[in-house]
């Protein structure tokens, strides 16, 4: 590429040293070398075609009803929000039969869901300290229903055997003799 000046000397005109920087300075003002027009015609045509990308996406949206898509968002959001509770309700109702269960376990209950049903669950779901004030209900069922828990204490009034034959005179076998008809063995 040939400088300004370069060319000018080529055709005759010979600019002095003392006005070079005054034609330097017009020459900017007013003109443009080729690369510095070419960028700007890049950016024109880049610009030119975001324009036309532009125009042709609100083109698409020529008869769309602005307030229906409004009430269609807040629909979604309001959706979207119902199913963000249900997931914490589902995931805090999961949490609270989890410890509900093991403390069932840990109490020794022999049927979870008779002593469930003795339960008010929803008190107890709503209860600020869950573990303990379910330990509490157990231990009032408990108290109420033992018999619907396992316990730890040995039999006091244990059934057993008392070596008197039934009432036949003799052992167990010799009552099934007797009731057959048969008589009784001999010992010897």
């Amino acid at each position: 590429m040939k400088n300004i000046y370069e060319i000018l000397t080529e055709i005759g005109v010979e600019i002095p040293e003392d006005k070079k920087s005054t034609f330097d300075e017009a020459m900017k003002a007013n003109y443009k070398t080729v690369a510095e027009v070419e960028k700007i015609t890049t950016a024109r045509d880049n610009y030119k075609s975001q324009l036309e990308t532009a125009q042709n996406v609100l083109k698409e949206f020529e008869g769309v009803d602005v307030k229906e898509l409004q009430g269609k968002i807040e629909t979604l959001n309001n959706d979207l929000q119902k199913k963000e509770t249900e997931y914490q309700n589902k995931i805090s109702d999961m949490e609270f039969n989890s410890v509900l269960d093991g403390a069932i376990t840990k109490s020794g209950a022999k049927n979870a869901k008779a002593v469930k049903a003795l339960l008010d669950l929803e008190t107890l779901k709503n209860s600020k300290n869950q573990a303990e004030d379910i330990t509490k209900a157990l231990e009032a069922v408990k108290s109420e229903n033992d018999f619907m828990f396992k316990s730890d204490e040995p039999f006091q009034n244990a059934v057993r055997d008392t070596g008197n034959g039934g009432g036949f005179g003799g052992n167990n076998d010799d009552a099934m003799r007797a009731v057959m008809g048969l008589p009784a063995q001999n010992k010897n």
